[in-house]
């Protein structure tokens, strides 16, 4: 029983900061979060929770273990996520560049956009990153050792799946206060000239890796 939560703890450990740290996903809401509120950005972290909660059972499973094994699933995974990473910084880059009453008419859009419409960027941003694939087989193998029942593998999805709702919500609830929003609006241009690098960076690193 204890070692059984020792390693819980250690996959709980594992996962907070994984998902806290700074990625595609965690810098999208942040920027939706400032740039068009915090309903916008919590319909997007939903989008992302649904895609880390997906990979997981995937895992639990086996199923994703599998596709680790093959070349060829994990190269379509690298391409779309590289691609679309590519996308969210050629987007960022435009707005970087547009001047403010551009950018007032882009943010009146994208506040337009309907809850379905923001919900599957956020899971396509997280299906399509073959990371969190491996992660995930990661933290399932670092969870059950020897002998582990099924309540242990429960206890990892469910635990992460809280772990998951907490960090990315929170990024849409922390970055969508006021102090957060007047920040975007003085330094709106540097903002998304950040993540226009970051993005590119990203998604050209995903695209030229070779595992």
């Amino acid at each position: 029983m204890l070692a059984e939560l020792n390693h819980l703890l250690l996959v709980y450990t594992a996962y907070v900061i994984a998902a806290g740290s700074p990625g595609p996903s965690n810098m999208r809401i942040m920027g939706v979060a400032m740039n068009n509120g915090r309903r916008a950005a919590l319909v997007l972290a939903a989008g992302v929770v649904s895609g880390s909660i997906f990979w997981g059972t995937m895992a639990a499973t086996g199923i994703s273990a599998i596709l680790s094994r093959y070349a060829e699933a994990l190269i379509v995974l690298k391409i779309f996520g590289g691609l679309y990473l590519l996308y969210l910084a050629f987007k960022a880059g435009r707005a970087a560049l547009a001047s403010d009453a551009e950018a007032a008419r882009t943010s009146s859009g994208d506040e337009t956009l309907s809850g379905a419409a923001l919900y599957r960027r956020g899971l396509l941003m997280h299906l399509t990153n073959p990371k969190s694939v491996l992660a995930w087989i990661a933290l399932v193998t670092l969870g059950l050792g020897p002998g582990s029942s099924w309540h242990t593998l429960a206890a990892i999805l469910a635990g992460c799946a809280v772990l998951s709702v907490t960090i990315f919500c929170g990024y849409a609830i922390i970055f969508s206060t006021a102090p957060m929003v007047r920040l975007y609006r003085r330094t709106r241009r540097w903002i998304e000239a950040i993540l226009a690098v970051f993005f590119g960076v990203a998604g050209l690193r995903l695209l030229l890796s070779r595992a």
